[in-house]
């Protein structure tokens, strides 16, 4: 195989594990790895929950230290952001310096915050949560007795707030659905955690929006809701969502519908061209459809499966979903997806804050949501990947040895 130029755009999960990968697969390409941040490639879940308490400082943060990617011969280039792809060319122009070239692009720019237009959100303390600067100033803004808003109330939403609360802040959330992480988890899953979060010591308003933000003097004081109701505020954490970043791709003509649209083997409609991570819109197996996730593991497991292929080991993307939310003293997991779930099940007791939810769609255990119980996260991990039967009785019977049933896989 003669020697490539592979450019990597994006150094996030994704992009990072990608360019590791086809050192770890024997490649000797050239890569280069587009950054336009200027910080060393850092780690995106501390952000909301031990950076932001201060258990985390920014030492902790990068993926890789520096010299990794010296020693890989990896051309890592921060502040560098990619402007144009040319596919005719083969290359990318840059926002600075000439263009680069590729005989590969690989897409890894992951997701933006979902705009959120109404008066008053260009206000000092109004935030929201993609990168380390905003971090930064969420942290320098929680503390004892702050009068805290978060406008949405899915994962980023509720980390935040936890934090906030125990940092002895005051804490509002807003959300427009009835229900927290209303599109993530089960109804009984979501339930436990409204009422965690109140006994965190949080508010709620449910079924209300935002109509405006107040301040004064270019700081915000205030946040008025669509039901008239106006809430103090010392600072706002904006949280309703995200786009994918596909507007170079669908600039240059590459098949996007939010998220560069991949085959199974994360191939773009250009074949010189792969898309990974949150940005990359693939057909999902398990749920018979196309999606895009938002998960470390997918990121990463992606960025694994593109090395491998680009290395002449190809295989269709089938890694199992799974994710993880910290939120005060809870930790949630989930394995699987939950999508054509007609049926959830309970194994343990809510009220001892540590229990799960098997959600099984006919016959077929196709998702599991834990609560501070990791061994049945686990285990449940192998079993949905393994195609194990399980049914809803043995979920539910805490007799039943589901380590023993997950550990019949064959590796």
């Amino acid at each position: 195989m003669s020697r490539r130029s592979i450019v990597i755009v994006g150094a996030g999960h994704a992009g990072v594990q990608a360019a590791a990968s086809l050192r770890e697969e024997g490649s000797d390409d050239a890569i280069t790895l587009l950054s336009a941040e200027r910080d060393l490639p850092y780690q995106r879940p501390p952000l909301s929950k031990a950076f932001l308490k201060g258990a985390m400082d920014l030492a902790g943060l990068p993926l890789r230290a520096e010299q990794f990617y010296r020693e890989k011969n990896i051309d890592l280039r921060l502040g560098v952001a990619a402007t144009r792809i040319d596919l005719a060319a083969k290359r990318i122009e840059l926002a600075h310096g000439p263009a680069e070239p590729f005989d590969h692009l690989i897409l890894a720019l992951g997701a933006r915050s979902r705009p959120f237009a109404l008066p008053g959100v260009e206000l000092d303390g109004v935030l929201s949560l993609r990168n380390i600067a905003d971090a930064q100033a969420i942290r320098e803004r929680l503390g004892a007795g702050r009068r805290v808003v978060v406008v949405g109330a899915g994962f980023i939403g509720l980390e935040i707030a936890a934090t906030a609360l125990a940092l002895s802040g005051a804490v509002t959330v807003i959300e427009i659905a009835d229900r927290p992480l209303g599109r993530a988890v089960s109804p009984l899953t979501s339930d436990f955690f409204r009422d965690a979060h109140r006994a965190f010591g949080a508010s709620f308003r449910f079924g209300v929006g935002v109509a405006a933000i107040e301040g004064v003097g270019g700081t915000v004081t205030a946040v008025v809701l669509t039901d008239g109701e106006r809430l103090e505020a010392d600072v706002v954490i904006v949280g309703v969502g995200v786009f994918a970043e596909d507007r170079l791709a669908r600039e240059a003509g590459l098949e996007s519908k939010d998220g560069v649209i991949v085959d199974e083997h994360l191939v773009s409609s250009n074949p010189a061209v792969s898309a990974i991570g949150d940005g990359a819109r693939f057909p999902q197996h398990s749920v018979r459809q196309a999606l895009r996730l938002e998960s470390v593991q997918n990121a990463v497991d992606q960025g694994r499966a593109t090395a491998r292929r680009l290395m002449g080991k190809p295989e269709p993307y089938r890694a199992l979903p799974w994710f993880w939310s910290d939120q005060g003293d809870l930790k949630l997991q989930i394995a699987g997806l939950s999508h054509r779930v007609d049926r959830w099940t309970l194994r343990g007791d809510p009220q001892s804050r540590a229990f799960a939810a098997f959600g099984f769609a006919g016959p077929t255990l196709a998702a599991v949501e834990t609560v501070n119980r990791g061994a049945d996260h686990m285990a449940a991990r192998r079993i949905i990947g393994g195609g194990l039967p399980l049914t809803p009785e043995e979920a539910a019977d805490p007799a039943f040895d589901l380590r023993k049933l997950a550990l019949s896989v064959k590796a």
